[in-house]
């Protein structure tokens, strides 16, 4: 007896082995897990041990989908990926024509419209042209992510399984109307042209006689603003005084409203270094986190400067040049980070040890809105928020007020960005009494001859 049940003990067991090393082949490969850019994280790309092949999977309402994508190559898995969120998206948010009920007071022009034409699926579509759009090089990637965020939160839900025709003005007023009570003007309409490109789509496809009148709303924006000189030099000061100390909020807050982790609490000196080095060279906060070493060249000479080749961003792929103070933060960079082995070529400047450069910017706004609220300085005069973009709005400002016979064409080049954005936004704050000297100045009597 004792016999049996031993012997049965031991098939159980290996049973269970078996069952445990089966299971094992198919859960994925954490060091394989890719998301799918401009998707959601919802959606990823990964590896199993039971295959060659990549896999995909994706969670939507309520249930995970999942899929082979008998590709063995990344960039094709994750192409299968996109085509397989959208096709779920269109099964998702369609619905037969018999689902449709008429309301008695339903006006007759309201048609019931097949399951291709639900607004859901001729977003889906209309999506997947825009990411087509995206690896044309049309858009960059976080347009494309934007877009899908917007779909997702708003519009979506609201009217995913309507019919297309349904979507009228009446519906776009008070989608508006609920975005504004929570939103800034230029966000809802910046809603309101999603919605516009899912209906333009319908158009083009025929799901749509003509697009619905669109409610009108007055933008009205409100500048970053710069800091003052005598500003910028109390913020470098004190990212200085507070490096590595450790942030005021908890762990536990830290971790929850900002997914920082335990080891990244301690102010770096990285931010001293970025507020000098932004200042010095008009970089957008997003360039600044991809800028690696093998992007940037010292140039000697008379006039020593930082040659910045940088891949292109918003439509502008020429070089930056700086001024002389990033040249002697660049070198304390490179010997700060040369005793760990990361000042090479492909390293990056700012954090390099961090390799998620998302969460390298996260980090860096998190430690510099410490130094502003430290300071007092979080809220411009006009009680506007402030954050590292106007260390750029700063850069460019200062080169209005201080250089020496600069143009605006030169100046917008250099910042890659365009003369009508810098008189509209980033010299919106430049003020007369600013620069009195200028307004009061007289030619000499030789120019006034000449």
């Amino acid at each position: 007896m004792h016999t049996q049940l031993t012997a049965a003990s031991t098939d159980a067991a290996n049973d269970d082995e078996v069952r445990s090393a089966l299971r094992h082949r198919t859960v994925p490969i954490p060091a394989s897990i890719h998301s799918v850019p401009g998707y959601p994280q919802k959606l990823s790309v990964y590896k199993i041990a039971a295959s060659k092949f990549w896999q995909v999977r994706c969670w939507i309402a309520g249930k995970t989908h999942r899929s082979s994508t008998k590709a063995t190559q990344l960039r094709t898995a994750q192409s299968y990926a996109r085509l397989f969120y959208e096709q779920l998206l269109v099964k998702h948010y369609n619905v037969h024509e018999n689902a449709f009920t008429v309301a008695p007071d339903t006006p007759t022009r309201i048609k019931q419209c097949s399951p291709k034409q639900t607004f859901g699926a001729l977003a889906a579509q209309m999506y997947a042209n825009e990411q087509s759009r995206q690896e044309r090089g049309e858009f960059s990637t976080g347009s494309v992510q934007v877009l899908r965020n917007r779909l997702d939160a708003h519009i979506l839900p609201r009217w995913a399984k309507f019919s297309v025709v349904d979507v009228d003005y009446n519906e776009l007023l008070k989608l508006s109307q609920f975005l504004s009570t929570s939103l800034s003007s230029i966000t809802v309409s910046q809603y309101l042209v999603v919605v516009r490109k899912v209906l333009v789509h319908a158009v083009a496809s025929g799901a749509l006689d003509a697009l619905p009148e669109f409610p009108k709303i007055k933008v009205t924006t409100k500048s970053r603003g710069a800091f003052t000189p005598t500003e910028y030099w109390k913020i470098v000061r004190k990212a200085r005084a507070l490096r590595n100390k450790a942030h005021p909020y908890t762990t536990g807050v830290l971790r929850k409203s900002h997914r920082l982790r335990q080891t990244d609490e301690i102010m770096p000196p990285d931010v001293a270094w970025a507020v000098v080095f932004m200042v010095n060279c008009f970089l957008r906060p997003g360039d600044l986190t991809k800028l690696k070493h093998k992007h940037v060249e010292v140039v000697g000479g008379q006039n020593r400067y930082l040659r910045l080749t940088l891949p292109e961003t918003k439509k502008h792929g020429k070089p930056i040049v700086t001024l002389r103070p990033a040249v002697r933060v660049y070198e304390q960079i490179c010997k700060h980070h040369a005793t760990d082995g990361l000042a090479d070529a492909e390293d990056f400047l700012f954090l390099p040890h961090i390799k998620d450069r998302n969460y390298a910017g996260t980090l860096l706004s998190l430690h510099f809105n410490w130094v502003l609220k430290d300071l007092g300085l979080k809220f411009g005069v006009n009680n506007q928020p402030r954050s590292l973009y106007c260390l750029r709005h700063s850069a460019i400002t200062f080169r209005l007020l201080y250089g020496e016979g600069i143009d605006l064409l030169t100046l917008a080049r250099n910042a890659r960005t365009s003369v009508q954005v810098i008189t509209n936004h980033y010299a919106s704050t430049v003020t007369g009494e600013q620069n009195i000297g200028m307004l009061q100045s007289r030619r000499s009597a030789n120019n006034r001859n000449a």
